[in-house]
């Protein structure tokens, strides 16, 4: 997660939890590059992505009197979004449209936003059938993915964000690679991209 200077975010927050509109719009300014790469991990779309966005951040506004000004923020928000993602996802349908744009420099940009979860990705062509699959898991298994592995955060950081024992990241990690696994070998047989290549499971 990028570094934030503390004593500032914390002064935000408690302005922004006061009613202070102008600390709620700094906020957003710290927080919505990482939110529409979240919400695009999920969607795949961009437009979609920053409605989601810009969505998650008004329903924040207006339950801001509520937020425990101890704790982070993003972690709190991330939960707002990625219900609305998740709600979003239901209604399209699981196997809804997946755009994506692949640069001239080889690089995978899902919607042409520039902002790619999946920038890290080295060869464009493996890069898009391994966002294409990514794109049939369920939303829980492909948020585990895009959380550990394309956001590189810990088992405990997840376990945070999703509010559920360690454990159980662990678990629904394994299930949410398999399910990879065997998307990619549908895709592309046993000589498609590995799962280690797609992941670079640890």
């Amino acid at each position: 997660m990028p570094s934030r200077e503390p004593e500032l975010e914390s002064s935000l927050l408690r302005r922004a939890r006061d009613g202070d509109r102008e600390a709620f719009a700094a906020l957003v300014l710290r927080h919505r590059r990482e939110a529409l790469q979240v919400a695009l991990g999920f969607v795949g779309d961009l437009e979609d992505a920053r409605d989601l966005t810009q969505e998650a951040f008004l329903r924040a506004l207006s339950h801001m009197h509520r937020f425990d000004v101890e704790r982070p923020f993003f972690p709190w928000f991330y939960r707002i979004l990625r219900n609305l993602c998740f709600n979003f996802l239901a209604k399209r349908g699981r196997h809804g449209e997946c755009p994506l744009v692949l640069e001239r420099d080889g690089g995978i940009d899902p919607a042409g936003a520039g902002v790619s979860p999946l920038q890290s990705l080295e060869a464009s062509e493996r890069g898009e059938r391994i966002w294409q699959a990514l794109c049939t898991l369920s939303p829980e298994h492909r948020e585990i993915i895009l959380l550990r592995h394309f956001r590189d955060l810990s088992y405990q950081e997840i376990a945070g964000f999703l509010h559920i024992p360690r454990g159980t990241v662990m678990s629904r990690l394994f299930y949410a690679r398999a399910a990879l696994r065997e998307a990619l070998e549908s895709r592309l047989g046993k000589e498609g991209p590995t799962l280690a290549e797609a992941t670079e499971a640890s």
